[in-house]
């Protein structure tokens, strides 16, 4: 009994020495994390305010922006993982968060599919909003461009909402890129 006692009170004291070792370097992944918090609020917003001015699509602004300070979150989360001493911690999740969006990209093909086409269309702007266009067969004037579709309102008042991949696969007829909407004017005999 006397030994139990004995062995529990130096795995104890083991324990205690481990973690008073171990504070100074809590304390600095600790500091690390809150200063690269900070610095990654300040990127996303300053990324925020410099995109929105240059792009016409405030959605995508927002979108990269928030792209940016994740990953400035995530950059510090590895390093405070490592100042501790938990690197393989850091690699492991990694590497299952790689493997996760893989099988949630797989998952959501479509959807996804959609959102990249929509921030193709964003960088590339074969149209804006306003533009008389014909998408898929559907003639009219672009009401808004999202990072899943597209809609359109056709000259019969029908709002269409065609998803951005299939904007993306087949030709876009843009009547007003230039300014002007040219019209064919038939020569009509005589009556």
């Amino acid at each position: 009994m006397n030994n139990l006692l004995q062995d529990t009170l130096e795995n104890l004291r083991s324990y205690y020495d481990d973690m008073v070792a171990l504070l100074p370097k809590l304390a600095l992944a600790l500091l690390v994390l809150i200063a690269l918090l900070f610095i990654a609020n300040f990127i996303q917003n300053f990324s925020k305010d410099r995109l929105s001015r240059r792009m016409d699509d405030p959605l995508l602004a927002r979108f990269i922006a928030r792209l940016v300070g994740t990953s400035v979150i995530v950059l510090a989360l590895l390093m405070a993982l490592r100042i501790v001493g938990l690197g393989g911690v850091a690699v492991g999740l990694l590497s299952t968060a790689g493997v996760g969006a893989f099988v949630v990209g797989f998952a959501f093909k479509d959807i996804g599919e959609n959102f990249l086409a929509g921030i193709l269309l964003a960088f590339n702007r074969p149209f804006r909003v306003g533009d008389t266009v014909e998408l898929n067969g559907h003639k009219g004037t672009v009401v808004t461009l999202n990072l899943r579709d597209t809609q359109i309102k056709t000259f019969d008042g029908k709002d269409i909402f065609i998803p951005n991949a299939n904007v993306v696969k087949n030709a876009v007829v843009n009547y007003t890129i230039d300014g002007f909407l040219r019209e064919d004017l038939h020569h009509r005999p005589r009556l």
